[in-house]
């Protein structure tokens, strides 16, 4: 990517997240760039290019920022909750608003749309991977334990980024612990 294209996935990415997608036209992203728009236009043809791009960046940026903390964590139980504490560290250091692709569905719903494959398919990674992480812990609960996990850390990404209450995160991993203390597990060896 040229540094110029990596300017404006960087301005677009900080205006979409802030101000929201459909708010932000491609004369500001230029301009915050420090690009003329036929730059813009050359590199991404579209706005919706951009939004693809921001979207795909920040799933890849999580997924980065997400990796250590499960490599450190040793049982199934604390891989599973070591998500929540990455999403904590994350949301403390990057979504004051809340998270991207919920903000981005808020805005884009049509499935025609090619952003929304992207913004799905982050949701759908996270299910997969509290489903994998379920499945060591409890094995035939695997399926509805991910969906529950999920729903957890989604309702408390949601919270957070809506200010509802404090630590809305921190919340929804105690309720984590719950439901990983009622769930069977099999035997250490």
């Amino acid at each position: 990517m040229t540094p110029g294209a990596r300017r404006v996935l960087e301005a677009a990415g900080r205006l979409f997240y802030e101000r929201g997608i459909h708010a932000v036209g491609v004369d500001l992203i230029a301009a915050e760039a420090g690009v003329t728009k036929k730059t813009l236009y050359d590199r991404f043809g579209a706005k919706e290019q951009i939004v693809v791009e921001y979207l795909a960046d920040r799933d890849e940026r999580w997924r980065a920022f997400l990796a250590p903390y499960l490599e450190r964590a040793r049982t199934p139980r604390s891989r599973i909750l070591a998500v929540f504490d990455a999403s904590r560290d994350w949301a403390e250091r990057s979504l004051p608003r809340g998270c991207s692709m919920i903000n981005a569905h808020a805005e884009i719903s049509d499935p025609a749309h090619p952003a929304y494959a992207v913004i799905t398919g982050q949701k759908v990674w996270m299910l997969a991977l509290f489903t994998d992480l379920a499945r060591s812990h409890a094995p035939r609960r695997a399926t509805s334990l991910g969906r529950t996990l999920m729903l957890l850390h989604e309702g408390g990404l949601v919270a957070y980024g809506m200010g509802v209450f404090p630590g809305a995160i921190d919340h929804a991993r105690q309720g984590a612990e719950l439901l990983l203390r009622d769930a069977p597990h099999p035997p250490t060896t």
